[in-house]
């Protein structure tokens, strides 16, 4: 199977942040790895939180309080959530079935950078509540999480995905994503 060679702009990518300007062009090949990366996280999470439910009583106050390193920048923070009751039952609903709302999202690509900003987010407190900095800053926590943000954003949900389809949907002959612009950030 040969892959398309890239023609004009279709294959381009440009940001300005801050006054600095990169330019980029994708291989043709792209879409398959971000989808690719899409559908890995999705059934990753997905697995994590179906098997968090079945397993029953998922409780993170042990981890909240005392897996977290002593070295961690938030060290503290995760001890104050983990002794505060209230936080305890949130998290202990959240994160399972946030790990299988965002596995979803991610497989059927609906809500695409909603359910990768999420899946960030998350891999953001793995990343403190996992501290470990022996072989520098960079660890699978922290790779995870750039790899959601990957996913929002090469609009992964529109490989393949329902927001793709939803994006299009017409309102009195206007797609959506048209009429309603900010869409574009829960979408794609």
């Amino acid at each position: 199977m040969a892959a398309n060679q890239m023609t004009g702009e279709a294959n381009t990518f440009r940001s300005n942040i801050g006054g600095i300007t990169l330019t980029g062009k994708a291989h043709s090949l792209s879409a398959w790895f971000v989808l690719a990366l899409r559908l890995m996280m999705g059934y990753a999470f997905l697995y994590s939180g179906v098997d968090k439910i079945l397993a029953g009583g998922f409780d993170a106050q042990g981890y909240l309080v005392g897996a977290v390193p002593e070295g961690s920048p938030l060290v503290g923070l995760f001890a104050t959530m983990g002794q505060t009751p209230w936080f305890v039952d949130f998290v202990n609903v959240a994160v399972p079935w946030g790990e299988v709302l965002i596995g979803l999202g991610l497989l059927v690509g609906f809500l695409t950078r909603l359910a990768a900003f999420w899946g960030a987010f998350m891999m953001l407190l793995f990343y403190f509540g996992n501290w470990e900095v022996t072989h520098g800053l960079i660890n699978g926590d922290f790779a995870y999480m750039l790899v959601f943000l990957a996913v929002a954003a090469f609009g992964a949900g529109r490989i393949l995905g329902l927001d793709a389809i939803v994006e299009q949907h017409e309102i009195d002959g206007q797609p959506l994503i048209e009429r309603y612009p900010k869409l574009d950030y829960i979408l794609g």
